[in-house]
């Protein structure tokens, strides 16, 4: 495959479990998720467990998002069964994880410290593994284009894997307009993006605590503004970090396309509503899309193979740990 190493052209999945805690954003209540192998072609399977009966396990793909207003909700017919997935989504994805299983215990995955640092530490503590199938890609064909409102967003043909042009504009004068380019791989993924907060004004997160939701909301995981400054004493982790969280958000949304895409996505003013939108209409056209495997696709921003001697792990997979260590903090 022209330009990828030979150990990034096979689908990878975990090495073992890992386990992160903490609360919901909404509800503010504890809850548990557990990061696991998962089968060839599986994709993110997400399974909640804790409920009277039955666990209940969906697909993570773009037909399972019944809502978008405040964060991405994955559901069935029987309803909504977790909220807030973009961040896990998004470490799957910006870590190169295409197979694994999402074990929750309640009804949001926990916010942690707002980013998507935790799930990048957990997938590390469970190590990465290849399987015994080639990677599938889907390739952008030609442009897709959504508006809503001012919001703007397009997928695009890119040979070069994935690249986010993310441009945010807010009426706060704080926060204002910032753009970031993000050329995905997990070594750019885990330094640049993964420790990006999310954020919002404190009039809105007041007004959101008063119809019941973000409860669990706190200086400890969400960057807050006021009219005029920021009001977590910590500061900033980038001094862009809105606009990088906007490219994390992105990752997670655009990951619900079941495979890694071949393309570049941009957005201007744009959310969870918007990414699920685009995403939306590019698999409604099939002909500005198709699949291809690793040895049709030609990426190039993929890096070189980190890790241990191979192993078997179960039917179905091979091994060759990967990216297995989490690096330090870079700010």
């Amino acid at each position: 495959m022209g330009g990828l190493p030979m150990s990034f052209s096979r689908q990878t999945t975990l090495w073992s479990q890992a386990t992160v805690t903490g609360v919901g954003v909404h509800s503010g209540k504890p809850v548990s998720l557990t990061l696991g192998p998962a089968p060839v072609d599986a994709g993110y399977i997400f399974v909640r467990t804790g409920l009277e009966g039955a666990d209940r396990e969906i697909q993570a793909n773009a037909k399972s998002v019944i809502a978008t207003e405040f964060a991405t909700v994955l559901g069935d017919r029987e309803g909504p069964l977790v909220s807030t997935a973009e961040h896990v989504l998004a470490a799957l994805r910006g870590m190169g994880v295409d197979n694994a299983t999402v074990e929750i215990d309640g009804p949001e995955v926990p916010i942690m410290d707002g980013s998507a640092a935790a799930f990048v530490a957990a997938i590390d503590q469970a190590g990465i593994v290849e399987q015994g199938a080639r990677r599938r890609f889907i390739q952008v064909l030609k442009p897709v284009q959504v508006a809503i409102g001012d919001s703007f967003g397009e997928l695009r043909p890119h040979a070069a894997g994935f690249r986010a042009e993310i441009e945010i504009n807010f009426a706060n004068p704080v926060i204002g307009r910032q753009s970031y380019v993000l050329d995905l791989n997990p070594e750019t993924f885990r330094r640049d993006i993964a420790r990006a907060r999310t954020f919002g004004c404190m009039n809105d997160v007041a007004r959101l605590w008063s119809a019941g939701f973000a409860l669990g909301a706190s200086f400890e995981n969400s960057v807050v503004f006021d009219d005029d400054k920021l009001l977590n004493t910590e500061g900033l982790r980038y001094a862009d970090e809105c606009a990088r969280h906007k490219v994390l958000d992105a990752v997670g949304d655009l990951a619900l396309a079941g495979l890694p895409i071949l393309g570049a996505y941009r957005s201007v003013r744009g959310g969870h509503k918007l990414n699920n939108a685009v995403l939306c209409a590019l698999m409604a056209d099939r002909s500005a899309w198709k699949i291809v495997e690793a040895d049709a696709a030609h990426v190039q921003n993929v890096p070189a193979r980190r890790g241990r001697a191979s192993a078997d792990v179960t039917s179905g997979m091979l091994g060759g740990m990967i990216a297995p260590a989490f690096g330090p903090d870079v700010s």
